[in-house]
């Protein structure tokens, strides 16, 4: 029989979640509402006049070629940071679940990106793909790679993409690790038994039971790309060469505080945030069908 709480005053539920409601309305419900009413006015750099001009600022978003190319740029780089990020995050967890000795040491190594500010890994991995004294860049001069991230569009789109991966394969990796070691022994230990390489026994019993946990950090990995990833594109790039490297948060920073144009800014965060509920939606009205828990 399922247990139920029972509160004797009416008030002790709310008094209980209004903290969380707090951030919630502090933190998300009321900067997205000003993001909106800023997006139907249109004020001058200094901000001491604003004028209401209701949906230009959205029109000449369409307008813009490069806006609509920070679309595909974060399309192309939320899918490398996704994929990537989930397959190296669960290989290492497949290795560090099957480690004896020093199992620990080896975790605890995998863990320790995670607590790297977002700007900081933008920095460390600049440094390394810096030429031509860089530890990558020089490695790849060696075998005859000439590395420029600030001229060549691949290069820079290759370090921001390597530099959000390395920084969210702990969080993928603690994830998977924890789905690892709650798939019961006696099911692989059977298929052991039957003849079932390690190979046929992780592709038909261990990434089944994993797809839950791999949907979870699917939906997390989109989100992590659209939002978390400014600071290493603003340390790493700053949205160039050219702007073949700035995502749509970071356009929504440029046009808004350097650009100085709040308007179309705020209009650019009420198309992202729609884009990001909307993924949300689909994801877990549509593909979660698709998940067996």
């Amino acid at each position: 029989m399922e247990k139920r709480v029972l509160f004797k005053s009416a008030w002790l539920p709310w008094a209980l979640v209004a903290p969380q409601l707090l951030i919630v309305l502090v933190f998300f419900f009321w900067p997205a509402s000003q993001a909106v009413y800023q997006s139907v006015l249109s004020e001058d750099a200094f901000g001491t006049s604003s004028e209401f001009v209701g949906m230009l600022n959205f029109s000449r978003l369409w307008a813009d070629s490069t806006y609509l190319n920070s679309f595909k740029v974060t399309a192309i780089f939320s899918v490398l940071v996704a994929a990537c990020g989930l397959a190296i995050a669960l290989l290492l967890a497949v290795m560090a679940n099957g480690v004896i000795r020093g199992a620990g040491t080896y975790k605890t190594l995998l863990i320790w990106p995670y607590a790297v500010a977002p700007v900081v890994a933008g920095v460390l991995w600049v440094f390394m793909f810096s030429s031509p004294m860089g530890v990558i860049s020089f490695a790849l001069q060696s075998v005859g790679v000439e590395w420029n991230h600030l001229l060549n569009s691949n290069h820079a789109m290759t370090l921001i993409v390597v530099a959000a991966v390395w920084k969210q394969i702990s969080y993928n990796f603690l994830f998977f690790l924890a789905g690892l070691q709650s798939i019961p022994k006696s099911l692989l230990e059977a298929a052991a038994i039957d003849g079932a390489s390690p190979a046929r026994r992780f592709w038909t019993i261990v990434f089944p039971l994993l797809t839950p946990t791999t949907f979870f950090l699917l939906v997390i990995n989109v989100i992590y790309a659209f939002f978390d990833t400014f600071g290493i594109v603003d340390a790493a790039t700053q949205g160039g060469p050219g702007k073949d490297t700035a995502i749509l948060v970071y356009k929504v920073y440029f046009d808004g505080f350097k650009a100085m144009d709040i308007g179309g800014s705020a209009a650019q965060s009420v198309v992202l945030m729609v884009i990001v509920i909307a993924l949300t939606v689909l994801q877990f009205r549509f593909i979660e069908k698709k998940v067996n828990y």
